[in-house]
């Protein structure tokens, strides 16, 4: 269709500039050169796709309206006329039903009454009624079809949102039921283990023992509530309260701040756990930088940290490996490696 107007388009002006009276300034010529120039101007109001302001599809068609009047009454031997099935077309597509029925009805009203003083008229009249009523009418059933496709994609969009929101729910709830239960009940056993290892005077080592192993099932059932929150859509953790954790990290934030996703937030706080549990398992350094940047395009969370040593690919759990999956999950990318004097962690996600 596009090919179509232009070449309309072309064929129009053509026609309208080498046609007897041709463009002038005097007499017919007059208000042929005006036509033209009302004809450019409303079609670059009305042709683009997106409007350059609100109204201007509609103003730009009445433009058209008005050039192609005067062409049919000063140059009617031109194809100047022809502009009606612009507004016939871009009315049906692009306007609702009043705008286009008003406009469209006043253009070839006006047409038929400079018909009507022709010869053979009721000829002309006819077949120019019955030339546009069928291209009005296919406009506005692909205006519809348009529509109609546009509700389904939301329909659809909006079923796999519930869909996904649906099987959140069930993974949180198994893993509230299941593994977050079960976690409870280690650690308490765990407790309960090391305080009659306690009363029992049983060798220290073996109560310190029972304590590490304690600590690390209090964690993992932390760190499991906090997935099921996520999952759930509540809240996470701050990155910064995070970082407070670890004795000389630093957190900045740049940018203006976005509400990202439950699952970017996630994503962002898990990077950042990773990457400082592997600075405290696998670095000796004592400094380490967080920052998030926020831009148009995406957020941006870098952990570095400055040390003799860097933390490796193969850490337990999901580590780096995890991270990266994570990241490619929601259509970002994760990079990282060794830097000059420690480890760089950088994650992105788009906007």
């Amino acid at each position: 269709m596009r090919v179509i107007a232009f070449a309309s388009v072309f064929a129009l002006f053509f026609s309208a500039l080498f046609t007897d009276p041709k463009p002038g300034w005097s007499e017919d010529g007059l208000f042929v050169t005006l036509a033209i120039v009302l004809m450019a101007v409303g079609l670059t109001l009305s042709i683009r796709r997106d409007e350059w302001w609100p109204g201007a599809r509609f103003t730009g068609l009445c433009t058209v309206g008005v050039a192609v009047l005067l062409f049919a009454a000063f140059q009617p031997d031109s194809a100047g006329y022809v502009g009606v099935y612009f507004i016939v077309v871009l009315a049906g597509l692009r306007l609702d039903n009043q705008a286009a029925a008003l406009l469209c009805l006043t253009t070839v009203g006006g047409l038929v009454l400079i018909f009507a003083f022709e010869d053979e008229a009721a000829g002309l009249i006819i077949g120019l009624l019955f030339s546009l009523a069928p291209w009005f009418f296919i406009m506005r059933l692909v205006r519809r079809l348009a529509a109609t496709a546009d509700e389904l994609h939301q329909s659809r969009s909006a079923h796999a949102e519930s869909a996904a929101l649906a099987e959140r729910g069930r993974v949180a709830r198994e893993l509230h039921d299941v593994l977050a239960h079960s976690l409870s009940a280690l650690a308490l056993q765990l407790e309960g283990a090391r305080l009659l290892a306690q009363s029992k005077h049983s060798d220290p080592e073996v109560v310190e023992s029972l304590q590490r192993a304690h600590h690390l099932a209090t964690n993992g059932l932390t760190e499991a509530r906090q997935a099921i929150s996520a999952l759930r859509g509540d809240d996470l953790p701050a990155i910064e309260d995070l970082a407070a954790t670890f004795p000389g990290a630093t957190f900045t934030v740049t940018g203006t701040p976005t509400d990202p996703s439950s699952e970017a937030k996630l994503a962002l706080y898990r990077t950042a756990q990773e990457a400082l549990t592997n600075v405290r398992r696998h670095s000796t350094s004592e400094r380490v930088e967080l920052k998030l940047d926020y831009a148009p395009d995406g957020t941006t969370l870098t952990v570095s940290d400055h040390g003799d040593s860097a933390p490796t690919m193969n850490g337990s759990g999901y580590g780096l490996t995890g991270m990266r999956e994570r990241a490619e999950l929601l259509g970002g990318r994760l990079n990282a490696g060794p830097t000059n004097d420690g480890f760089r962690v950088e994650l992105w996600l788009p906007a």
